[in-house]
């Protein structure tokens, strides 16, 4: 399977925010949207970070509530693995797990064209978990 796979299904919508956004905007956005994380873009194409829910704890905890008047800039990850729509799921899972990644951002030719969450992976995993049951349970009872 491949992460277009994902994409076809869930569709390439991503929410960004401007790197020059203050974090407490940040947290409208991501609380306006129910999502853990955004792509920082200056374009809404072009991937020039990527900053999520522990990121803002983080910087709450190391610098107190001053972080919310600061740019999103100032707390985002701006050295963001990517992937494509031809990658492999078995190869986007290990990076996830292995760098404690969430969020990968989707990218073609340089142009942002989703983002697939560790949520997506997992509800991947179990509809093929239950297709493959329900398959093995009409060969069993000869349903099939």
């Amino acid at each position: 399977m491949r992460i277009s796979d994902i994409l076809r299904v869930k569709g390439g919508q991503v929410v960004t925010v401007n790197p020059d956004a203050t974090t407490e905007r940040l947290l409208g956005v991501l609380a306006e949207h129910r999502i853990g994380a955004a792509v920082v873009s200056r374009d809404g194409v072009v991937v020039d970070g990527i900053v999520s829910e522990r990121d803002v704890v983080r910087a709450l905890a190391a610098r107190g509530a001053t972080v919310l008047t600061e740019p999103v800039s100032a707390i985002a990850t701006t050295q963001v693995r990517t992937v494509t729509p031809d990658s492999r799921l078995e190869d986007v899972e290990r990076l996830m797990t292995e760098r404690r990644f969430r969020h990968v951002p989707v990218v073609v030719d340089g142009v942002l064209r989703g983002v697939v969450s560790i949520g997506d992976v997992v509800k991947n995993r179990i509809d093929e978990l239950e297709t493959e049951r329900s398959e093995l349970a009409g060969y069993i009872t000869g349903e099939r």
